[in-house]
Protein backbone atom coordinates (compact mmCIF):
# COMPACT_ATOMS: atom_id res chain seq x y z
CA UNK A 1 0.00 0.00 0.00
CA UNK A 2 1.72 3.19 -0.92
CA UNK A 3 1.86 6.15 1.66
CA UNK A 4 -0.84 8.18 -0.38
CA UNK A 5 -3.44 5.31 -0.15
CA UNK A 6 -2.41 4.59 3.65
CA UNK A 7 -3.13 8.23 4.06
CA UNK A 8 -6.19 8.52 2.17
CA UNK A 9 -7.56 5.35 4.29
CA UNK A 10 -6.42 7.03 7.98
CA UNK A 11 -8.57 9.93 6.76
CA UNK A 12 -11.35 8.42 6.30
CA UNK A 13 -11.67 6.56 9.30
CA UNK A 14 -11.33 9.66 11.32
CA UNK A 15 -14.21 11.38 8.96
CA UNK A 16 -16.85 8.27 9.43
CA UNK A 17 -15.18 7.84 13.59
CA UNK A 18 -15.87 11.79 14.07
CA UNK A 19 -19.58 11.67 11.84
CA UNK A 20 -21.15 10.77 15.32
CA UNK A 21 -20.43 14.08 16.66
CA UNK A 22 -20.42 16.16 13.63
CA UNK A 23 -24.06 16.80 14.36
CA UNK A 24 -23.60 18.03 18.15
CA UNK A 25 -21.31 20.96 16.99
CA UNK A 26 -23.60 24.23 17.14
CA UNK A 27 -26.62 22.99 17.77
CA UNK A 28 -28.52 20.64 20.54
CA UNK A 29 -28.85 17.27 19.60
CA UNK A 30 -32.31 16.60 18.15
CA UNK A 31 -35.04 15.22 20.10
CA UNK A 32 -36.57 11.38 18.70
CA UNK A 33 -39.67 11.28 16.55
CA UNK A 34 -42.67 10.60 18.50
CA UNK A 35 -44.41 9.37 15.38
CA UNK A 36 -42.37 6.17 14.98
CA UNK A 37 -42.31 4.84 18.31
CA UNK A 38 -44.52 1.98 19.56
CA UNK A 39 -46.06 3.84 21.69
CA UNK A 40 -48.11 5.87 18.99
CA UNK A 41 -48.55 2.78 17.39
CA UNK A 42 -50.53 1.37 19.77
CA UNK A 43 -52.53 4.39 20.93
CA UNK A 44 -53.53 4.39 17.54
CA UNK A 45 -55.21 0.59 17.28
CA UNK A 46 -58.29 -0.03 17.04
CA UNK A 47 -60.33 -1.79 20.23
CA UNK A 48 -62.29 -4.81 18.62
CA UNK A 49 -64.81 -4.09 20.94
CA UNK A 50 -66.28 -1.18 22.68
CA UNK A 51 -65.53 -1.73 26.61
CA UNK A 52 -68.23 0.54 28.00
CA UNK A 53 -70.95 0.70 25.67
CA UNK A 54 -73.72 0.92 27.44
CA UNK A 55 -77.39 2.69 26.65
CA UNK A 56 -76.97 6.29 25.98
CA UNK A 57 -78.92 6.50 28.63
CA UNK A 58 -77.07 4.92 31.51
CA UNK A 59 -73.98 6.93 30.88
CA UNK A 60 -74.94 10.12 32.21
CA UNK A 61 -75.17 8.42 35.54
CA UNK A 62 -72.64 8.90 38.27
CA UNK A 63 -73.08 4.80 39.80
CA UNK A 64 -72.30 3.06 36.71
CA UNK A 65 -69.15 0.70 36.17
CA UNK A 66 -67.85 1.78 32.83
CA UNK A 67 -64.67 3.16 33.13
CA UNK A 68 -64.86 6.67 32.43
CA UNK A 69 -67.84 6.95 35.43
CA UNK A 70 -66.60 8.46 38.87
CA UNK A 71 -66.22 4.67 40.17
CA UNK A 72 -65.11 3.23 37.23
CA UNK A 73 -61.36 1.00 37.07
CA UNK A 74 -59.02 3.70 35.15
CA UNK A 75 -56.46 1.66 35.64
CA UNK A 76 -54.67 0.56 32.51
CA UNK A 77 -56.14 -2.84 30.93
CA UNK A 78 -56.13 -2.66 27.63
CA UNK A 79 -53.28 -1.65 24.19
CA UNK A 80 -52.90 2.09 23.83
CA UNK A 81 -53.76 2.44 27.63
CA UNK A 82 -51.46 5.03 29.64
CA UNK A 83 -49.89 4.32 33.24
CA UNK A 84 -47.27 5.75 35.54
CA UNK A 85 -43.65 3.91 36.19
CA UNK A 86 -42.54 5.22 39.78
CA UNK A 87 -38.89 4.09 39.73
CA UNK A 88 -37.48 4.68 43.23
CA UNK A 89 -34.31 2.51 43.62
CA UNK A 90 -31.75 2.68 46.52
CA UNK A 91 -29.60 -0.02 46.74
CA UNK A 92 -26.47 -0.75 48.59
CA UNK A 93 -24.36 -4.14 48.38
CA UNK A 94 -20.72 -4.35 49.72
CA UNK A 95 -18.91 -8.11 49.50
CA UNK A 96 -15.83 -8.71 51.28
CA UNK A 97 -13.45 -11.76 50.68
CA UNK A 98 -10.10 -12.67 52.11
CA UNK A 99 -7.85 -15.87 51.79
CA UNK A 100 -4.70 -16.39 53.22
CA UNK A 101 -2.20 -19.24 52.90
CA UNK A 102 0.84 -20.62 54.40
CA UNK A 103 3.38 -23.68 54.67
CA UNK A 104 6.67 -24.20 55.60
CA UNK A 105 8.71 -26.82 56.06
CA UNK A 106 12.07 -28.39 56.34
CA UNK A 107 14.06 -31.78 55.92
CA UNK A 108 17.73 -32.30 57.37
CA UNK A 109 20.23 -35.32 56.94
CA UNK A 110 23.26 -36.07 58.26
CA UNK A 111 26.20 -39.11 59.63
CA UNK A 112 27.76 -38.08 62.36
CA UNK A 113 29.10 -41.43 62.96
CA UNK A 114 28.63 -44.50 60.31
CA UNK A 115 31.85 -47.11 61.35
CA UNK A 116 34.38 -44.21 60.87
CA UNK A 117 33.42 -43.48 57.60
CA UNK A 118 32.43 -39.65 58.41
CA UNK A 119 35.50 -38.59 59.63
CA UNK A 120 37.56 -40.22 56.97
CA UNK A 121 36.06 -38.35 54.63
CA UNK A 122 35.98 -35.23 56.07
CA UNK A 123 39.90 -35.55 55.70
CA UNK A 124 39.51 -35.34 51.89
CA UNK A 125 36.28 -32.58 51.97
CA UNK A 126 37.36 -28.75 51.82
CA UNK A 127 37.72 -26.71 54.70
CA UNK A 128 34.51 -26.26 56.72
CA UNK A 129 32.48 -29.30 54.46
CA UNK A 130 31.84 -31.73 56.83
CA UNK A 131 29.68 -35.18 56.57
CA UNK A 132 27.90 -34.85 59.63
CA UNK A 133 25.77 -32.36 57.95
CA UNK A 134 25.20 -33.78 54.45
CA UNK A 135 21.60 -32.64 53.13
CA UNK A 136 19.84 -30.01 54.83
CA UNK A 137 16.67 -28.26 52.59
CA UNK A 138 14.00 -25.82 53.90
CA UNK A 139 11.31 -24.54 51.71
CA UNK A 140 8.28 -22.22 52.59
CA UNK A 141 5.10 -20.43 50.66
CA UNK A 142 2.45 -18.06 51.17
CA UNK A 143 -0.50 -16.38 49.13
CA UNK A 144 -3.04 -13.74 50.00
CA UNK A 145 -5.64 -12.37 48.42
CA UNK A 146 -8.16 -9.81 49.25
CA UNK A 147 -11.33 -8.53 47.45
CA UNK A 148 -13.73 -5.63 47.86
CA UNK A 149 -17.10 -4.79 46.23
CA UNK A 150 -18.73 -1.76 47.16
CA UNK A 151 -21.98 -0.58 45.28
CA UNK A 152 -24.35 2.48 45.91
CA UNK A 153 -27.25 3.21 43.82
CA UNK A 154 -29.84 5.71 44.42
CA UNK A 155 -32.12 6.53 41.59
CA UNK A 156 -36.04 8.62 41.65
CA UNK A 157 -37.79 8.98 38.82
CA UNK A 158 -41.38 8.83 37.01
CA UNK A 159 -42.50 8.31 33.87
CA UNK A 160 -45.67 7.65 31.74
CA UNK A 161 -45.50 4.26 29.88
CA UNK A 162 -47.29 2.87 27.48
CA UNK A 163 -49.47 -0.50 26.77
CA UNK A 164 -48.11 -1.72 23.59
CA UNK A 165 -48.95 -5.12 23.95
CA UNK A 166 -51.75 -7.99 25.30
CA UNK A 167 -50.11 -11.32 25.75
CA UNK A 168 -52.55 -14.31 25.51
CA UNK A 169 -52.18 -14.94 29.27
CA UNK A 170 -53.46 -11.18 30.38
CA UNK A 171 -49.85 -9.50 31.02
CA UNK A 172 -49.31 -6.63 29.74
CA UNK A 173 -45.92 -5.64 27.79
CA UNK A 174 -45.73 -1.79 28.52
CA UNK A 175 -42.94 0.74 26.88
CA UNK A 176 -42.02 3.96 27.89
CA UNK A 177 -39.88 6.50 26.69
CA UNK A 178 -38.91 10.02 27.98
CA UNK A 179 -36.74 12.92 26.94
CA UNK A 180 -35.53 16.08 28.33
CA UNK A 181 -33.45 18.63 26.46
CA UNK A 182 -31.36 21.38 28.43
CA UNK A 183 -29.45 23.51 26.83
CA UNK A 184 -26.84 21.23 24.41
CA UNK A 185 -27.32 17.82 26.61
CA UNK A 186 -30.61 15.47 25.97
CA UNK A 187 -31.74 13.20 28.58
CA UNK A 188 -32.77 9.99 27.64
CA UNK A 189 -35.21 7.40 30.11
CA UNK A 190 -36.33 3.87 28.63
CA UNK A 191 -38.77 1.84 29.95
CA UNK A 192 -39.62 -1.61 28.98
CA UNK A 193 -41.32 -4.61 30.37
CA UNK A 194 -44.54 -6.84 31.46
CA UNK A 195 -46.56 -6.37 33.97
CA UNK A 196 -50.04 -7.91 35.85
CA UNK A 197 -53.00 -5.75 35.59
CA UNK A 198 -53.56 -6.51 38.87
CA UNK A 199 -50.39 -5.10 40.35
CA UNK A 200 -51.77 -1.90 38.74
CA UNK A 201 -52.35 0.50 41.73
CA UNK A 202 -55.78 2.31 42.05
CA UNK A 203 -53.92 5.56 41.13
CA UNK A 204 -52.82 3.50 37.60
CA UNK A 205 -49.20 3.67 38.53
CA UNK A 206 -47.00 0.59 38.59
CA UNK A 207 -43.68 0.58 40.61
CA UNK A 208 -40.45 -1.24 38.66
CA UNK A 209 -40.10 -4.34 41.09
CA UNK A 210 -43.57 -5.56 39.73
CA UNK A 211 -42.22 -5.36 36.26
CA UNK A 212 -40.92 -8.04 34.66
CA UNK A 213 -37.92 -8.49 32.57
CA UNK A 214 -37.63 -4.60 33.08
CA UNK A 215 -35.28 -2.95 31.23
CA UNK A 216 -34.59 0.73 32.06
CA UNK A 217 -32.17 3.12 30.91
CA UNK A 218 -31.30 6.60 31.93
CA UNK A 219 -28.72 8.45 29.91
CA UNK A 220 -27.87 11.12 27.82
CA UNK A 221 -26.02 12.40 24.58
CA UNK A 222 -24.77 15.46 23.69
CA UNK A 223 -22.01 18.27 24.35
CA UNK A 224 -21.49 16.60 27.81
CA UNK A 225 -21.82 13.14 26.96
CA UNK A 226 -19.12 13.47 24.49
CA UNK A 227 -16.62 14.97 26.34
CA UNK A 228 -16.97 12.20 29.08
CA UNK A 229 -16.38 9.18 26.13
CA UNK A 230 -13.00 8.47 25.42
CA UNK A 231 -12.03 8.72 21.82
CA UNK A 232 -12.01 6.00 19.39
CA UNK A 233 -8.89 5.63 18.91
CA UNK A 234 -8.41 5.52 22.93
CA UNK A 235 -11.09 2.33 22.81
CA UNK A 236 -9.10 0.75 20.12
CA UNK A 237 -5.80 0.92 22.17
CA UNK A 238 -7.16 0.22 25.26
CA UNK A 239 -8.99 -3.00 23.74
CA UNK A 240 -5.30 -3.88 21.57
CA UNK A 241 -2.71 -3.35 24.22
CA UNK A 242 -1.69 -6.32 26.49
CA UNK A 243 -0.30 -3.72 28.93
Amino acid sequence: MTPALRGLCLGMLVICTACGRVGHIGRPPALSPVEQGAERAAMTYVVPADIDARPVASRASLWNGGRRSLLGDRRALQQGDILTVVIEIDEEAEISNRSERNRSGSESLGIPQLFGVPQKVDKSLPDGATLGDAVSITGGSSASGDGTVRRNEKLTLRVAATVVDVLPNGVLAISGTQEVRVNFELRELLVTGYVRPEDISRLNEITYDKIASARISYGGRGQISDMQQPRIGQQVLDAVLPF
